[in-house]
This record gives C-alpha cells, structure tokens and sequence, in this order.
C-alpha cells in the first residue's frame, strides 16, 4: 500500500467494457521526506487509479497497485493497475502527527 494525494479526475467516455461506470483518479504519491520524517515530499509521477471509496480531489489516500489491485470488490477481471482503498484521517512518524484530515 502506498500513501497519495488526489490531484485530479480523468473522464474516458471509451474504455473497456469493464470500466464502465468507475471514477478514475489522479493521485501524486506521498513519500516521508528522508531529511525531514516530519513532513511529506511529493513523488515525480502521477498514477490514474480507480477510486473504491469514493475519494476526491486534495484527500490523501491509500492505494495498491499491481495484482493487488485487482482483489478489491468487482476489479477481478478489469484491467485494473491501481485502487483506491481508503481515505486517510491521519499519519503518525517517529512519534509526530505529519497529516490530519481535520487540518
């Protein structure tokens, strides 16, 4: 599982039959910053994920990625790389609350 901050939608009007009726999300991974736990830097790239838990834009999330992906409920035949699976409500490092939902 990966921590990621939702930035954006993506709207596909054609798309594989299974895809049908899932919003699409675009997240930007959220790494611990190694010269300072107490604070988030933002990943290089973007993912398109399927969002399960009805997430939206600015929330951090949780999401999975590759085979695991596809275990969430109704992805086990879509072509499916990353889901969403939770909205986050905060992150304890070293001791330190670095997000709140609340903030």
């Amino acid at each position: 599982m990966f921590l990621a901050k939702v930035e954006g939608s993506v709207v596909s009007t054609k798309k594989d039959a299974s895809m049908g009726g899932r919003k699409l999300l675009i997240l930007r991974p959220q790494l611990v910053d190694e010269k300072d736990p107490a604070k988030f830097r933002p990943g290089v790239n973007t993912i398109v994920a399927v969002d399960s838990v009805g997430a939206g834009v600015g929330e951090m999330v949780m999401f999975c990625q590759g085979s695991s992906a596809r275990l969430a409920p109704g992805l086990k035949d879509a072509p499916v790389d990353a889901v969403i699976i939770g909205i986050v409500d905060s992150v304890d490092v070293l001791g330190k609350q670095i997000y709140s939902a609340k903030s």
